[in-house]
């Protein structure tokens, strides 16, 4: 099945799957190499794992548990399939199922609370999300958690380290936004598991990491789209976006009016602003 990895840490892996196989197709066995959740975006497919079939359609979440073998099928839809995977380490699955045998269900069902989460997942894949795409996999592997087992996550009250450590980890993303630094290098920093950091983070400042990353990134960008006589392209790059339709789009959403006319108004085009505030009325 062709794949492409979009994300590899060292605790959670993303991928994207592609599967164009149909009912001629034979199955074969496979087998799990570490606990692993995947949206399914489109098609539909069988799942056969731990004596039982499971019928996934756009929406549903395969679930899989490390060393179990299992077959998949396609004798019911010819379109082919496509799925948004996450791998996760075994102490992070750990961590995510809480003791319980959630990573053995085989599959949850296409249930709104999913679907919603899912779809932000691929949002975040495709860089049109806020939140990045190991904070979404975390985000949707922790919903599914709750509605199969029926125990929501319950943080412990936060504590004055643990507001220090999210003011910490928060300067600490504000010195190093200019660089390719993500959800798992700022848990290192703070010394948690990325599920745990997120969650304090969010808890603390109200956004998440990938969030707040972002929004520096956009600000240093309005600083030097003011004051610096540079191209957007080298003041995308130089803040730390790698993309530069992704910083063009997401100073847009911020800002209002993309960063040449942003530009343009911080020099003196006054008309900018006026039309601005005249769309706001």
């Amino acid at each position: 099945m062709p794949s492409a990895t979009l994300f590899q840490g060292p605790s959670l892996t993303v991928r994207d799957y592609r599967c164009d196989a149909g009912p001629h197709d034979r199955p074969f066995p496979e087998q799990h190499d570490s606990c692993c959740m995947a949206f399914v975006r489109r098609g539909s497919f069988g799942y056969r794992v731990r004596g039982r079939t499971h019928e996934l359609v756009a929406g549903s979440v395969l679930i899989g548990h490390a060393g179990d073998e299992f077959v998949c099928t396609h004798e019911h839809h010819r379109g082919g399939d496509e799925c948004l995977s996450f791998h996760f380490s075994p102490d992070l699955a750990d961590v995510l199922g809480r003791g319980t045998t959630a990573f053995q269900q085989g599959s949850a069902p296409p249930l709104a609370e999913l679907m919603v989460m899912g779809e932000l997942a691929q949002a975040a894949a495709e860089g049109n999300s806020g939140v990045s795409v190991t904070e979404a996999g975390l985000l949707l592997a922790e919903r599914c958690v709750e509605l199969l087992t029926g125990r929501k996550h319950r943080s412990a009250p936060l504590q004055r380290r643990d507001r220090r450590r999210a003011v910490e980890a928060a300067l600490w993303l504000d010195a190093h936004s200019h660089e390719p630094v993500g959800l798992t290098d700022a848990a290192a920093q703070a010394g948690l598991s990325s599920f745990h950091f997120l969650r304090l983070f969010a808890g603390v400042l109200g956004v998440t990491p990938h969030q707040y990353l972002v929004r520096a990134r956009l600000r240093q960008a309005a600083r030097l789209l003011v004051d610096a006589d540079r191209s957007v392209t080298e003041i995308a790059y130089a803040v730390g976006f790698e993309d530069l339709s992704n910083f063009v789009r997401s100073f847009r959403r911020a800002a209002g009016v993309p960063p040449t006319a942003f530009q343009r108004a911080a020099r003196g085009d006054r008309k900018i602003l006026q039309d601005r505030i005249d769309a706001s009325r």
